[in-house]
């Protein structure tokens, strides 16, 4: 009952009607007038056509880093006009020497600090949570992204690995190297009729070292915050741009071998495809049948000196678009649906997941208009009888009302069912609120979310099958306060959720300050303090983290922060702190421990990167010595090459196991020209005895369409016993052609 009570309360004191009477501060937004061009537009990187001399100019960007309180130095001069099918922007990127300039590679979808490029940020709907993002560089590759949340989170502010068709050109001149755009109406969504949108520019120049944005955003912010913007005014309503059909089929052939298990090799050949089908100019259904998501970049390995499940990010095209209508309930470590649980499976015999090949799936989303979004997914998964599965169907439905100016109630429904067994099920329903308020000088969230299994005993709390969270932030340049907590109950474990942990309690308060000096060095310098404390339901107070920590931020873009950290942990199950399968600790028994650690990243301009991290100090009951990073060489245009490592040394006392864990990785990522790409990445974990080979050739050898040449190895390899390395556990190639065509 204190349970509900505390949940409760948090949604009545940050329910729906607080915090919006602070309403929005008045802002100056720029404007940007839009008018039909009468002629063609030619993309050759040269503004000689006659819409371009008659269409209005955006000018006058602002500083957003190293300062945020004047005009750029680098001028940018901006133009947009239009036809029946596409979008065009120009952009006039002045320069000293702008054929001196910082490109990473001729790979699509870059990205970084210090790298020259200029970016359109589109906010159809204006709803301030999602928007489009094209950019390009001054060799004219490639970028577009679905920016999501509002674009206010560092991390995962942009999702880069969304693909759409859209075309650029770009040209150097003696003062300055022009980009122009053409965006298919029929790429990106939108209402028709509209009379204005959302709209931003941003710019990063090398040789000056600064971000400078049309519509001025703060520096606390990334620059696709989306409540900072200006006004894109069109000259008439925009009208519905008609069927929009793409099928997207691919044939692919696949050759592999398990040495494991001394299984023949097995051949397969497989077809399949998705289809995306414009039902309104805002709403998009995407349809797959017998995916194949062998040509997905392989994910980047992570060292697990946790006791509990590591997140790994989705990577699969078809689950992106809008993809926060069905992953961004809850918070980062309590998520009622997760889409990587889709296409994967436990074998019970081993512990060990599987793939489980999907049949079909549909995929509805978008917005209904500027307050409504809505989201519907159902995918059926294949029947495995090696591992006694079922053939699982799983459906999300999401829905989204806009609040005031840029907040948001949102609800969800989960399930997870054996049609063959209506006792076989799990689901979820839970609602969230979002709110930002004052220009995200405020923001937060608060959200409860009930699993129904055969085992809940009625529609209550009394079975503990809930989660509930609330958090509170307020950021400005100079002070950053968060509260977090939440609430999951002992038997609250979603099948298509991620939850790493339940039945605890928790709060997390973070505090930090930062000064802005006049110096030719440093940027910004603060403290901070970052706490967590965890109650279980068994043993009550059982975890906490306590950090103090200094940063500090660079005016040539490298980064410092320092800590020192104390962690108190009374273990809820046995746990060996080696992760080598040692003696394990005793539940109950308690530790109380502390170590120093820091971070460093370089200046991102050289060709030649890095950034190193470590700690050292004590560990449960012995030591902990890390150090991770990684280390990367720009051979500008043509790729780079990075190795990333982490080297962690448990030591603990006897009889309990000692440890040396190493995950090491080198990537060669060879840009042959802007549509041919070769990828091969090594990674070695100790902490699994493997070494994974994973190589891709990619021909892009039209728009959004594609040849695949993808090779993966697994070997055995242990670096303490050498006698056995090398021995191959399983191989494959695979073959993929995929065609994007419009209907």
């Amino acid at each position: 009952m204190k349970n509900c009570l505390f949940i409760f309360s948090s949604f009545w004191m940050f329910g729906l009607t607080s915090f919006e009477v602070a309403g929005q501060e008045e802002k100056n937004e720029p404007i940007l007038n839009i008018k039909r061009s009468k002629g063609v537009i030619r993309l050759d990187g040269i503004l000689d056509e006659e819409a371009w001399h008659l269409a209005d100019s955006a000018i006058n960007f602002h500083q957003q880093f190293p300062f945020d309180s004047s005009y750029a130095k680098a001028n940018t001069v901006v133009r947009a006009t239009y036809d029946d099918q596409f979008i065009y922007f120009s952009a006039v990127c002045y320069g000293d020497n702008p054929s001196k300039f910082v490109v990473p590679s001729l790979r699509r979808d870059f990205r970084g600090q210090g790298l020259d490029l200029f970016a359109i940020i589109i906010d159809t709907f204006q709803d301030l949570t999602n928007a489009f993002t094209f950019g390009t560089n001054p060799v004219g590759v490639q970028r577009e992204g679905l920016v999501a949340a509002g674009g206010v989170d560092f991390d995962r502010a942009v999702d880069f690995t969304w693909d759409n068709k859209w075309y650029n050109a770009v040209k150097i001149h003696p003062n300055a190297w022009i980009a122009e755009f053409a965006i298919p109406f029929k790429t990106i969504r939108f209402k028709a009729g509209a009379r204005e949108w959302n709209l931003n520019f941003f710019r990063q120049d090398s040789k000056l070292n600064e971000r400078a944005t049309w519509a001025r955003v703060p520096r606390i912010f990334p620059t696709f915050a989306l409540n900072y913007h200006g006004k894109l005014i069109w000259d008439e309503p925009l009208k519905h741009p008609g069927p929009n059909i793409s099928v997207i089929p691919y044939v692919a052939q696949r050759a592999s071998k398990d040495f494991a298990d001394g299984s023949a090799a097995d051949t397969k050949s497989s077809f399949g495809g998705d289809a995306k089908i414009a039902v309104s100019s805002s709403l998009n259904l995407d349809v797959t049948v017998n995916p194949d998501f062998s040509n997905v970049e392989v994910d980047q390995q992570q060292t697990n000196l946790n006791r509990f499940e590591l997140f790994f990010p989705e990577r699969r095209q078809f689950f992106l678009e809008n993809q926060d209508l069905f992953s961004d309930y809850g918070s980062q470590g309590v998520r009622p649906f997760f889409s990587r649980r889709i296409g994967l499976a436990q074998d019970t015999s081993t512990g060990l997941y599987v793939q489980n090949r999907i049949l079909y799936g549909a995929r509805l989303s978008g917005n209904l208009n500027k307050k409504w979004r809505v989201g519907l997914l159902n995918m059926q998964a294949a029947k495995d009888e090696n591992i006694n599965l079922p053939s699982y169907n799983f459906g999300v439905a999401s829905i989204q009302r806009r609040i005031g100016s840029n907040s948001n109630l949102r609800g969800i429904v989960v399930n997870k069912q054996d049609f063959g067994d209506a006792q076989n099920y799990d689901r979820i329903a839970g609602l969230d609120y979002n709110y930002s308020f004052d220009d995200n000088k405020y923001t937060g969230n608060t959200f409860f979310h009930q699993q129904f299994t055969p085992a809940t005993k009625g529609n209550d709390l009394s079975s503990e099958q809930f989660s509930h969270g609330f958090s509170f932030n307020y950021n400005t340049p100079r002070l950053f306060i968060n509260w977090t907590h939440q609430i999951i109950g002992k038997n609250y474990k979603p099948a298509v959720g991620f939850v790493p942990r339940s039945g605890y309690k928790q709060i997390n308060p973070i505090i930090g300050y930062s000064w802005y000096p006049k110096s030719k060095l440093i940027n910004s310098h603060g403290p901070g303090i970052y706490a967590v404390a965890t109650w279980d339901d068994v043993y009550n107070f059982s975890d906490s983290e306590t950090t103090l920590f200094y940063q500090f931020n660079f005016q040539n873009t490298a980064q410092l922060t320092m800590g020192l950290k104390e962690t108190y942990t009374l273990l809820t199950f046995s746990y060996d702190p080696s992760e080598s399968g040692g003696l394990e600790l005793l539940p109950g028994t308690e530790y109380k421990y502390k170590n120093l650690w820091w971070e460093f990243s370089s200046n991102a301009r050289p060709k030649f990167t890095y950034r190193f991290s470590g700690r050292l100090g004590e560990y449960y009951n012995g030591h902990l010595y890390g150090v991770s990073g990684s280390f990367t060489y720009r051979m500008q245009p043509y790729g780079l090459f990075s190795i990333d490592y982490d080297v962690n040394t448990v030591r603990l006392p006897e009889p309990y196991n000692k440890a040396d864990i190493l995950l090491v990785g080198p990537r060669l990522d060879l840009t042959l020209s802007r549509s041919l790409f070769w990828t091969t990445t090594v990674q070695y974990n100790s902490q699994f005895e493997n070494m994974n080979v994973n190589s891709r050739l990619q021909w892009r050898f039209k728009p959004v369409s594609d040849l695949f040449i993808v090779y993966t190895d697994n070997y055995f390899y242990d670096y303490r016993n050498t006698s056995e390395n090398f021995t191959s556990k399983n191989r494959a190639i695979v073959l993929k052609l995929t065609y994007w065509l419009n209907l």
